[in-house]
């Protein structure tokens, strides 16, 4: 049978810049750039987008499209059977981890979204708080929306990669920048959101420290989905005739670019109503809704929309994301167990709603449940950020940089000779040296070694 392949240039590159955008962009990025200064930080994560996050995405595309094939075929094939084929397997399983636990913070988006339309959220910070903490700690209330965002996934995956993730992609994309668009144009025509704008775009470099240098990095590693073999599975569905490394910009650029216009939604609105950038993680479940309705008290109907739109965004970059982590086991299962694509994805979707129910139950009804002093929650989210996708991205660069003839790499950068690959030698050195040191300082750094 032979396999699927995205049918369009601009549906591959939606689809793969789909699989990179998420509550990452929208959610940890504008908390990170608050907590670190922000247009300094800004400066630095772009920095490492260009160094450390292009030369990856490239070396995850060369192991997909050359083995056409699912995650863990794929790196078996390039390493001829070899030892590097693990490095595979432990990126299905990072990205099943992945889509448990996230699909909990992607069902909280939903909750708020209902929220929102149905005028359940209102009153100052404390009241605000007092929902998310009642919401959060509920047994049933975020289970459902949990196994609704996985089933929601689930329905798109089955559908195949044209007529699955490439049409979902090319309407999902769009609306999701469309969104954010008007988002942006509210926010910094607020009052005092000047400020804002100056938080994001003046940089003070009198703030630079190695911690945020470490932030960026990670915060660049993160955001790409790099390690979760993601963008190895999406890149066997290339065509031969798809220009690796400027697909990799492409997709670097939509990425860098809806994370700074996520900052330019948020930090206008919050300096506005005198809110401090640094609120961190909590910042669009426990102060952005109390932003959006002081910043629109005049007109509360702009308040009610702003809010709609918000996170209707967050939800929609949400499963972007979580299309994509289900397409790596689901084409894994029916792959490598002969399988229809059905049957695969349904595996996949079981798999992720027991991981994503002892996730959910872990912020309330079992909170007592300990792995390392951590909840079930956040031992996922650090098993698979700070060891295992570190640990895959940086395989991955030593398979494809030393081991990996380099015969078969230039081959794939240059479409077989078609393309002058002028940037072919910059790639390989940053790929053998560079990307490997980088990605080893951020372990190390996540670690606590440094």
């Amino acid at each position: 049978m032979e396999r699927e392949s995205f049918g369009s240039k601009i549906g591959m590159v939606l689809a793969t810049a789909g699989s990179a955008v998420g509550l990452g962009n929208v959610w940890r990025f504008p908390y990170m750039a608050g907590h670190d200064g922000g247009a300094a930080f800004i400066l630095i994560y772009i920095s490492c987008v260009l160094v450390l996050g292009i030369p990856g995405i490239i070396s995850e595309f060369i192991v997909g499209r050359h083995s056409a094939a699912n995650a863990a075929r794929a790196y078996r094939k390039i390493s001829h059977g070899g030892p590097g084929g693990v490095i595979g397997y432990i990126g299905i399983f990072t990205s099943m981890i992945i889509l448990g636990f996230y699909a909990v913070v992607a069902g909280w988006c939903l909750q708020y979204l209902f929220a929102f339309i149905f005028g359940q959220i209102h009153g100052n910070v404390q009241e605000v708080n007092a929902y998310f903490q009642s919401f959060s700690t509920d047994p049933i209330r975020p289970l459902f929306w949990t196994i609704a965002f996985i089933l929601l996934t689930h329905f798109v995956v089955i559908k195949g990669v044209r007529n699955g993730l490439e049409k979902a992609s090319n309407v999902m994309m769009p609306v999701l920048f469309l969104m954010l668009i008007l988002i942006v144009v509210a926010s910094c025509l607020l009052p005092h959101a000047s400020k804002g704008i100056a938080f994001l775009f003046k940089p003070d470099f009198q703030k630079l420290t190695p911690h945020i240098l470490f932030d960026a990095l990670g915060q660049a590693f993160f955001s790409l989905s790099l390690g979760s073999a993601c963008l190895c599975t999406y890149a066997s569905y290339f065509n031969k005739q798809s220009k690796l490394s400027v697909s990799a910009f492409q997709i670097a650029l939509i990425d860098t670019a809806i994370a700074v216009l996520a900052g330019l939604m948020i930090f206008p609105a919050a300096f506005s109503v005198g809110v401090s950038p640094d609120s961190g993680p909590a910042l669009i479940f426990l102060t952005l809704p109390n932003v959006f309705q002081k910043a629109f008290g005049s007109v509360p109907v702009i308040g009610y929309i702003i809010g709609i739109l918000f996170y209707a965004l967050l939800s929609l970059a949400a499963l972007t994301s979580t299309i994509s982590m289900h397409e790596i086991g689901t084409s894994f299962f029916y792959e490598e167990f002969h399988l229809t694509r059905k049957q695969g994805a349904w595996i996949e979707t079981v798999i992720c709603c027991i991981i994503g129910v002892f996730c959910s139950l872990s912020n309330g009804a079992v909170s007592s449940f300990k792995l390392l002093g951590m909840s079930f929650f956040d031992f996922c989210n650090n098993l698979t950020s700070d060891i295992l996708l570190p640990l895959v991205s940086f395989l991955t660069c030593i398979l494809v940089g030393w081991f990996v003839p380099k015969k078969i790499i230039k081959e794939e950068y240059t479409n077989w000779g078609t393309l002058k690959g002028r940037t072919f030698n910059i790639y390989y050195f940053a790929v053998r040296i560079v990307c490997p040191l980088c990605i080893l300082v951020i372990f190390l750094h996540q670690l606590g070694v440094i």
